[in-house]
């Protein structure tokens, strides 16, 4: 079935302009004004932004942590995900120490395939970086089309590596086409404060925001960007929140260096007091934690100065039930809060609404740099001739209010309970399908299809 998409503001990452749109068998393939195909299905998107569909390439589904799973699966995230606006997301598949990377695939390929309702690719999160574990980097990249790695730098005994395998795994991404992408925080220095905080008898949320102080990130993420740089290695920083650690990134400006930053909607909206509300705090308990007022300001000014080029969501929920395992020490509340849904509603309304970017760079970082810096341009976020047909329609004054009662999340409660935003997905295309419309999905369990991804250059 063709569509045709009539009326429409079209809002790509650098264009702004009235138009029509002619999708054909999944992708775009005519862009023009007084379009007409006598046999296409039309939508009438007067009054309404046409935009490229969201892509999230920071999210954790059914992610073992802890001794149990983020409660949302590939199928009721992805479908949570298009009920946002957003098509695709890259989701993290985590080696097991002392086990291959091809064991962790074939793990996350058996949940995702067949169940996703959204687009989907993969990270590689490499925590044993050996002989065995380099000799499979290639083939990730070249047969698989996952072209990114992840590492952490704290969750010693689990998924933290050294300096000497971090060094080691850049060289071998770099030779092949590859990123890798970084959990940058002091796990040293984070761990020696959770022991001493709870010795002394504190255990409440408050104390995991206080074990992670600003100097853990900002520590952190001078050090991959100096291993970046004298490896030559493209990197990323996932999740950075403080101004500390954007900082690192300008210093690393002045070598002629660029470095990837991330940054997630809950680091831009809200901040640790939220840690000030006794248990109820470990709704908001990730890791990095909240920060501070300062901290916003130095990420939205970060973005309109390209220095922060992506606003993912760290999307990793955990039903109440599962957050009450830190009750009484919280070193053990799962790390982690829903996003998905709500990215896109929330950055338009909080940043386009209130003139802290414009349309342009609200696409730009919720589209287009995703897609430009994954390997997945021009095939998905933006609208041009030839790209797969991922639209959302967006209306930017339709108000409505945040809550649990009424998400597409598989968690029973929400970070934004409450939150009144402006700006409302309508309908949201996937490959040219009507995924969502007036609330509904319309595709149905598998239709979500694993996305290839190019190797990457390092530039946007």
């Amino acid at each position: 079935m063709q569509l045709l998409i009539k009326n429409g503001r079209i809002i790509t990452a650098t264009d702004d302009y009235y138009g029509d749109i002619i999708v054909s068998a999944g992708q775009v393939t005519a862009i023009g004004r007084k379009l007409s195909v006598p046999s296409a299905k039309v939508i009438d998107a007067e009054g309404l932004l046409v935009m490229p569909g969201g892509i999230d390439p920071h999210v954790h589904l059914d992610m073992p942590f802890m001794g149990t799973f983020s409660s949302d699966t590939h199928e009721t995230g992805t479908r949570a995900a298009l009920h946002g606006g957003t098509t695709t997301v890259i989701d993290f598949v985590l080696q097991q120490q002392g086990h291959s990377l091809r064991e962790a695939l074939d793990e996350w390929n058996e949940r995702a395939y067949g169940t996703a309702v959204g687009d989907y690719s993969f990270h590689m999160a490499v925590t044993d970086f050996n002989a065995n574990t380099k000799a499979e980097i290639r083939t990730m990249i070249e047969q698989e089309g996952i072209t990114s790695f992840k590492t952490f730098m704290a969750y010693k005994g689990a998924l933290m590596i050294d300096d000497r395998q971090m060094t080691g795994l850049m060289q071998e991404v770099k030779q092949h086409g590859g990123m890798v992408t970084v959990h940058a925080t002091n796990g040293d220095v984070i761990d020696y404060l959770v022991a001493k905080h709870l010795a002394e008898g504190k255990t409440t949320p408050l104390y995991h925001y206080l074990s992670q102080p600003e100097v853990t990130e900002a520590e952190a993420a001078a050090r991959f960007t100096d291993l970046a740089n004298y490896t030559g290695c493209p990197g990323y920083i996932v999740h950075l929140t403080c101004e500390g650690a954007l900082n690192a990134v300008r210093n690393a400006t002045r070598r002629n260096q660029k470095v990837f930053v991330e940054t997630c909607i809950q680091y831009l909206l809200l901040d640790a007091s939220k840690y000030d509300k006794g248990f109820e705090s470990a709704k908001w308990v990730m890791s990095p934690p909240l920060r501070e007022a300062k901290d916003q300001e130095t990420l939205w000014a970060g973005i309109n100065q390209n220095l922060v080029n992506i606003v993912a969501t760290d999307h990793c929920p955990f039903m109440w039930q599962q957050k009450l395992m830190g009750e009484h020490d919280f070193s053990k509340i799962p790390n982690g809060h829903p996003a998905i849904e709500n990215r896109m509603e929330l950055l338009f309304s909080e940043g386009v609404n209130k003139n802290r970017i414009s349309l342009n760079k609200f696409v730009e970082v919720a589209c287009t740099n995703p897609a430009k810096i994954f390997g997945m341009f021009p095939r998905k976020g933006t609208i041009a001739i030839g790209s797969d047909a991922d639209i959302i329609l967006f209306d930017p004054n339709e108000k409505h209010t945040i809550a649990a009662a009424t998400h597409h999340m598989n968690v029973d409660y929400s970070a934004y309970e409450g939150w009144e935003v402006t700006g409302k997905v309508k309908t949201v295309l996937l490959r040219g399908e009507i995924a969502i419309d007036k609330g509904e999905c319309l595709v149905p369990r598998g239709y979500g299809q694993f996305i290839k991804r190019n190797k990457v250059n390092g530039k946007i």
